[in-house]
């Protein structure tokens, strides 16, 4: 045994480990009804890669660890130890704002009838090309910085801002410009296909994409320029038909990144039948999700990534998250940061799961670690608090975990503590 490592924290109230057994990469059905907790003086020990070597008692850790030194230690007996979060869901990269919007559809204005007028992704398409690079990429780590002080210790963050080819290459450079300056792990995703640029109809911009934009992406990724884990499309009546989603999302595939991307949100599409139909990771929104496609993902292991902010801000039906649960789909949570759902934090977005979609706060909380590590390919390696797995979590100022949830908007005076691979990287 090395004679040190990276970290230790000692004495913690209570560690919630979500699972207790680290080949459990995601929960589903009942499984899903309770986390798995230590409680009263918990240690955890980070080794010197940042994976977590050990949790359990105090007096085990001493027993186990007597002729070791840590490079860290921090004394836990005030906090809860939670996972990091994992935010599924971010548009993270754009100028500009949409306050008037919000006015807009508090007038009664649909989000469609916003976008129609030369709004929504429209607007924000225009602002974000009128900004630099610089501006852009700054604007990007002052939000994920947020993100990171409000617990998401990984983040999926996607272009989508630009439509055109060499826009969206931009936003993506920029999203791994990103990646070298931040403390958050970012899973990038390319989401050329958002919405349908103007002067061009839905099947003009569909060949844009499969012609040029990823035979492009494709060229950059083997060049090692980006590194691109998701593709995402925007599946909705009016945008990409399923057909034309299917078409995107396969050829994405074959590039091999993982299909990852917007259905039955607004309208009933047959997006979930169709993703799990091409081996879809996740599908996010749902709200208009039909008994076949609930099936059809809870058969094909499919995520199903729900977005509360949004059905918030939008006054849409809620998405049908109890009968997902009841029959065996993977629920996730994301904060669908965007101009339209200016919500970076995911401890409100548990909030609003709990009492706008019906969800439990253990409910809430797995879905927004483990089950959120799963939607991104990461359950083998995030999302739970287990030996072997990276050392990503967040030290909470309260007696139990559910006070992260029950104190609504009270995240940033919770959390103390961000440790991200085993390294602190926020500390009030």
């Amino acid at each position: 045994m090395s004679t040190e490592k990276l970290l230790l924290i000692r004495s913690a109230r209570q560690v919630v480990t979500i699972t207790d057994d680290p080949k459990v990469t995601r929960l589903v059905g009942r499984e899903m009804s309770a986390v798995a907790t230590k409680d009263g003086a918990v240690s955890i020990v980070v080794d010197n890669n940042g994976m977590i070597e050990f949790v359990g008692s105090d007096d085990e850790m001493r027993e186990k660890y007597s002729s070791v030194r840590f490079s860290r230690e921090i004394d836990a007996s005030q906090y809860v130890v939670l996972p990091g979060f994992v935010d599924t869901h971010t548009h993270p990269v754009w100028a500009g704002d949409r306050v008037n919007e919000f006015a807009m559809k508090l007038a009664g204005a649909t989000y469609l009838e916003i976008h129609a007028s030369g709004g929504g992704i429209f607007f924000t398409v225009d602002k974000t090309k009128e900004a630099s690079d610089q501006q852009l990429e700054d604007l990007l780590c002052e939000r994920l910085g947020k993100m990171l002080r409000s617990g998401s210790t990984t983040v999926e963050c996607k272009s989508g801002y630009g439509l055109d080819l060499d826009s969206e290459m931009r936003l993506l450079r920029i999203i791994e410009a990103a990646k070298r300056r931040v403390c958050n792990e970012i899973s990038s995703t390319y989401c050329g296909a958002h919405a349908v640029p103007k002067g061009l109809s839905p099947e003009e911009a569909t060949e844009d994409i499969l012609q040029r934009q990823i035979p492009e992406l494709k060229r950059l990724m083997e060049e090692k320029i980006l590194t691109v884990e998701n593709i995402d499309v925007f599946c909705e009546k009016g945008v990409y038909t399923t057909e034309q989603s299917k078409r995107i999302l396969e050829a994405g595939k074959a590039i091999g990144l993982k299909v990852n991307f917007h259905g039955d949100e607004l309208y009933p599409t047959k997006s979930a039948e169709m993703g799990a139909g091409v081996g879809a990771l996740a599908i996010s929104h749902l709200e208009e999700i039909s008994e076949q496609g609930i099936a059809d993902m809870a058969a094909n292991n499919c995520v199903a990534v729900i977005l509360p902010t949004t059905a918030y801000a939008m006054r849409l039906k809620p998405p049908p998250v109890r009968k997902l649960i009841q029959q065996g789909v993977a629920v996730a949570l994301g904060t669908d940061f965007n101009p339209n759902a200016y919500c970076y934090a995911m401890p409100v977005v548990m909030n609003l799961a709990c009492v706008t979609l019906g969800m439990s706060m253990p409910e809430a909380l797995i879905s927004t670690t483990l089950n959120a590590a799963a939607s991104l390919d990461r359950g083998h390696t995030h999302g739970s608090i287990t030996a072997g797995k990276f050392a990503d979590f967040l030290l909470v100022r309260a007696p139990r975990w559910e006070h992260i949830i029950y104190q609504l908007g009270a995240h940033e005076d919770l959390i103390d503590v961000v440790v991200k691979g085993g390294r602190v990287v926020f500390e009030k």
